[in-house]
């Protein structure tokens, strides 16, 4: 019986793994998730709380559930640095994880995150490792959040954006658990030149090699 299939795409924040895992996941028909939401939603329960994200936040990532990751809450940048603190502690991401191989283990699924291919599903079939420049990065986080497109300090904003992504990569990079690093098998896209369609094909084009 062959196993269902897991893609993983792993890859820095505003790379453009999350709108390529979701269409991914459409054309394929297999289930999504962005595990990056589960840590946002552990971060979040901890600001509610009226806890430091930066203390022990294992209590609450129990309380977790794939409901909590509709709220419209978890897209804010006090989010942001709560995520990273809870993801960074180990206790937090051993109760996480088994949410995340749970959803996939029925139906197979397409997961983005951070450490999907190396430390979630090690031996899923595909595993994709997107990523951008950082100016890329800042301008694509900056649109999805800009309430004024045409704001006069606009290109200010943009780099205060890139400075907090730079932040993020290197404490994502640097964490003891889980670090974001490429799985050695992971096939890299880099997108900075690519629109969401020819990232889509190209996508599509390596699971249907690594499927035959």
């Amino acid at each position: 019986m062959t196993a269902p299939l897991v893609i993983a795409v792993d890859g820095p924040a505003a790379a453009g793994k999350g709108t390529l895992a979701q269409r991914l996941a459409r054309a394929l028909d297999l289930p999504y998730l962005d595990t990056g939401l589960l840590y946002r939603a552990t971060g979040r329960r901890m600001l509610d709380a009226g806890l430091d994200p930066a203390s022990p936040a294992d209590a609450q990532a129990r309380l977790v559930t794939l409901g909590d990751l509709s709220r419209t809450d978890l897209r804010v940048p006090q989010v942001d640095r709560a995520a990273s603190l809870v993801a960074s502690q180990p206790t937090v991401r051993r109760i996480l994880v088994g949410i995340q191989r749970d959803f996939a283990a029925r139906h197979g699924a397409v997961l983005d995150g951070r450490d999907i291919g190396t430390v979630i599903f090690p031996d899923a079939r595909v595993k994709l490792f997107v990523t951008a420049s950082l100016g890329a990065r800042a301008r694509r986080r900056w649109e999805q959040m800009a309430t004024d497109p045409d704001a006069p300090d606009r290109e200010a904003q943009i780099a205060r954006v890139a400075q907090e992504l730079q932040a993020r990569d290197v404490a994502d990079s640097s964490r003891a658990a889980a670090p974001l690093r490429a799985a050695p098998d992971a096939i890299h896209i880099e997108t900075d030149d690519m629109s969401a369609d020819e990232v889509l094909a190209e996508a599509l084009r390596i699971v249907a090699d690594m499927t035959r």
